[in-house]
């Protein structure tokens, strides 16, 4: 089983580099992040001519995840119990969202493909530790973990993938040093990371390619992709049983080079299932 996990950073804005990479690639499983639009506006026709199936959790210009599996799909799930809701302070940034009422985001999605339980996430970002959206990140992976542990235990084949917006240390991005007093490295954010993970699941390593230290996401600014400035945030946590049963483990880098990629690359995961 070929499982893969990309934020594409708006699948209308890259369907055709989604759909070209859904035949070259040919994953069995794929979870995807930042989809950017609502959930029966998934442009999935291409990909179910390919033989996927879709699960799609949108909320239209934002956040937004999804699954696409041509091994099954089950059991499907949108939101997990208990994830908790933003409540926009009177200074948020997005003034259509001041005055809203607080809101669960589309940012989880989990099924059963093939056997394989698997959940697609995108983590609150965080922006800034004094940032109302910080402490709201902490309270998302706190529930998260909770969310998880009973998934884990009636799971013996499981992997909660996607992007984490966590660095989990110094070594999966290109200088720590930028980022002293930031988001994405501060000890809560890896400690719930650690925490996660401490339900007993692996963090599967894409093996190194043409650097030595796998990045996932690079920024679009300053020619980051080509100087491999990069950071690793795109993670794939899987149980004991997926872990142990992975042949190969790659960053697709391809996929983040030419004309309007998306700021990640794809993590692909073979698994023998």
């Amino acid at each position: 089983m070929r499982i893969a996990t990309w934020n594409v950073n708006s699948v209308g804005a890259r369907l055709p580099r989604l759909n070209e990479w859904l035949e070259l690639a040919a994953p069995d499983v794929v979870c995807l992040q930042e989809i950017k639009c609502a959930s029966d506006a998934f442009p999935g026709d291409r990909a179910e001519e390919l033989g996927y199936e879709i699960a799609a959790h949108g909320e239209g210009r934002w956040n937004g995840v999804a699954i696409l599996s041509r091994v099954g799909l089950d059991d499907i799930t949108r939101n997990f119990a208990g994830q908790p809701a933003y409540d926009p302070p009177p200074n948020e940034d997005d003034q259509a969202l001041i005055g809203e009422p607080p809101k669960i985001e589309a940012r989880a999605v989990g099924a059963t493909c093939g056997g394989l339980r698997i959940w697609s996430v995108y983590v609150p970002n965080g922006r800034t530790l004094d940032s109302p959206h910080y402490p709201y990140k902490l309270e998302w992976l706190a529930a998260l973990r909770t969310a998880m542990q009973p998934e884990v235990a009636d799971n013996e084949r499981f992997v909660i993938t996607g992007d984490y917006n966590i660095i989990p240390t110094d070594d999966d991005v290109w200088d720590a040093s930028k980022f002293v007093g930031a988001t994405h490295v501060s000890e809560p954010e890896r400690k719930a990371l650690a925490e996660l993970r401490g339900l007993d699941l692996i963090d599967v390593m894409p093996r190194a390619m043409k650097y030595d230290t796998p990045y996932t996401y690079w920024d679009y600014r300053a020619g980051m992709f080509h100087k491999n400035q990069g950071m690793r945030i795109d993670l794939v946590y899987a149980s004991a049983a997926v872990a142990g049963a992975v042949k190969d483990a790659y960053v697709d880098r391809d996929a983040r080079k030419g004309t309007g990629p998306s700021d990640h690359a794809p993590v692909v995961v073979d698994v023998d299932l």
